[in-house]
């Protein structure tokens, strides 16, 4: 059963771990104060290096993206709601391949694909741009898995870091103009640990 952020503050007043709940057995507490057992939070880290209660994380994440590049261009094109610049156009480019070990099938193939994103050429979507450059070099912003949008199994997909693909139509058609798009962007980045502090 999933716990409320009120179940873990309530254990953490207790001095129990909010991993095991049982008393903290060899304390280890981390950057952002939060404690727990240490065998306990190494058993977390294993999987996510990022604090169970606040989402902080501590060392570098990466993901299970294939093999692929991220090419930037520049365009005269303004994007609604950006009409002041032009615009950045990210390519993503993956060839055909066969699942790792760190994939959900290993040994099974997977399709080739490729995908357009669109940024303002401005301040703030210069800064979306590096962290996204991260985001990808960490192998966090694709994963092979089931497409949402296809039904499709064992196929390149997002990795729940928002890209606008279209130049127009607002958010339900993941275009222009969409006014929170740049922070929105900005927080799944920081849930996947790539800030401009790491």
């Amino acid at each position: 059963m999933e716990k409320s952020p009120n179940d873990y503050s309530r254990v953490e007043n207790t001095g129990d771990c909010a991993i095991c709940l049982d008393k903290i057995q060899k304390k280890k507490t981390l950057k952002c104060l939060h404690s727990f057992c240490s065998e306990c939070i190494e058993s977390v880290f294993s999987l996510k290096p990022a604090c169970p209660l606040c989402n902080t994380f501590h060392g570098v994440y990466t993901g299970t993206q294939p093999k692929g590049t991220m090419t930037v261009t520049r365009s005269w094109l303004r994007l609604p709601g950006f009409e002041h610049c032009g615009s950045i156009v990210i390519e993503y480019s993956f060839p055909a391949g066969i699942q790792g070990a760190e994939h959900p099938n290993p040994g099974v193939r997977y399709s080739s694909t490729s995908r357009t994103a669109f940024l303002p050429d401005c301040e703030e979507g210069e800064k979306v741009l590096r962290l996204l450059r991260k985001a990808f070099d960490r192998k966090l912003t694709f994963t092979i898995g089931r497409s949402a949008t296809t039904g499709l199994n064992n196929v390149i997909t997002w990795n729940d870091i928002h890209h606008k693909t279209n130049i127009e139509g607002g958010p339900e058609c993941f275009g222009y103009p969409d006014p929170a798009y740049l922070l929105r962007v900005q927080e799944e980045l920081r849930l996947k640990g790539v800030t401009e502090d790491d």
